[in-house]
């Protein structure tokens, strides 16, 4: 038991840390090869804080941990709605731009439609398990390059307001520090998962309920960290833009590119762990439009999304 906690431990510092390294990294690269702020945001900043999901992942799914690359991408992308954005809101309450209230948000909210029927095996062809195919992988990789193009016309539309800032790095410095990066998540991710499967053996539960509830709170932690410091600085924009292009990212791109390797399965109780992040999602969007101010997620706001985070916590517990 303590030797699994320690792999446990290990795997999370290194996964937090070397996702830093790999955005710090990066980060100076873009900057260096003048590309704007905004490019990094949109893309560097969303997608490097869900590389401890992508390596987690391909690790899990590689080793034949299919429940766990499942629950990781689920519980976390409930995470990232309910505690992380209702943390930051309880920071300060964040304003969320017209576009993302009417395209991003909406977006996130269809890739977990998505993922919805193309896990609805049993419903809709009747048969006798839920799986999500190479060919549902080749479909969610698919909408992943529409949403990189709209991230593409969102840059363009926006070439005139773009504010390059000064690398923080060298080039040398920057590539070290993407590889160590790199290095980083590979052995945090193979300590994670060794230490998640050997946690439910331990306690008898599934691995399903380790992938939702530990694994997928240790993998949103730089997310947590990027939007709690962006509500201290009030930059309501990265703290809410970390957190549904982290979630769009998840299921379009990570989802997809797990299923090519090899089929998820997915039981009766993953499609009511969906059904959560999809009504998360749904309630994001109603989020903005209640309130004392429109599109503003106050603070009372965020306290309800924790409350029914730890709600849906007890559930996980109770349904084992």
């Amino acid at each position: 038991m303590f030797i699994t906690l320690i792999l446990l431990i290990s795997g999370i510092v290194l996964l937090v840390k070397g996702a830093d390294f790999l955005v710090d990294g990066a980060s100076s690269i873009a900057r260096k090869f003048r590309i704007s702020d905004l490019v990094v945001g949109l893309t560097i900043v969303a997608f490097g804080t869900s590389t401890p999901e992508l390596f987690v992942n391909i690790f899990s799914v590689y080793n034949g941990n299919t429940e766990i690359a499942v629950g990781n991408i689920i519980g976390s992308n409930i995470f990232n709605i309910m505690i992380i954005l209702g943390i930051s809101s309880m920071i300060y309450p964040l304003y969320v731009t017209v576009n993302t209230v009417w395209k991003e948000i909406p977006l996130a909210l269809l890739a977990q439609i998505i993922l919805s029927i193309l896990a609805a095996d049993v419903l809709i062809d009747r048969s006798s398990s839920c799986v999500i195919s190479r060919i549902d992988g080749i479909i969610l990789l698919s909408f992943f390059c529409i949403f990189i193009s709209y991230i593409i016309e969102c840059i363009r539309s926006n070439q005139k307001n773009m504010v390059v800032a000064e690398p923080k790095f060298g080039v040398f410095k920057s590539v070290m520090y993407i590889l160590f990066g790199l290095i980083m998540l590979t052995g945090g991710s193979k300590f994670m998962v060794t230490g998640a499967v050997k946690l439910a053996l331990f306690f008898g539960v599934s691995e399903s309920l380790i992938g939702l509830t530990i694994v997928a709170c240790g993998t949103s932690l730089p997310e947590l960290a990027t939007s709690v410091v962006a509500a201290l600085k009030k930059n309501a924009d990265i703290s809410v833009g970390n957190i549904i292009g982290s979630n769009i990212f998840n299921v379009f791109f990570i989802v997809g590119i797990s299923s090519v390797i090899r089929p998820l399965p997915f039981d009766y109780k993953s499609s009511i762990d969906n059904i959560v992040a999809v009504t998360g999602s749904i309630l994001l969007f109603i989020a903005m439009f209640t309130g004392k101010k429109k599109h503003h997620f106050e603070r009372w706001e965020g306290i309800v999304f924790v409350v029914l985070y730890f709600i849906y916590l007890g559930y996980l517990i109770y349904r084992g």
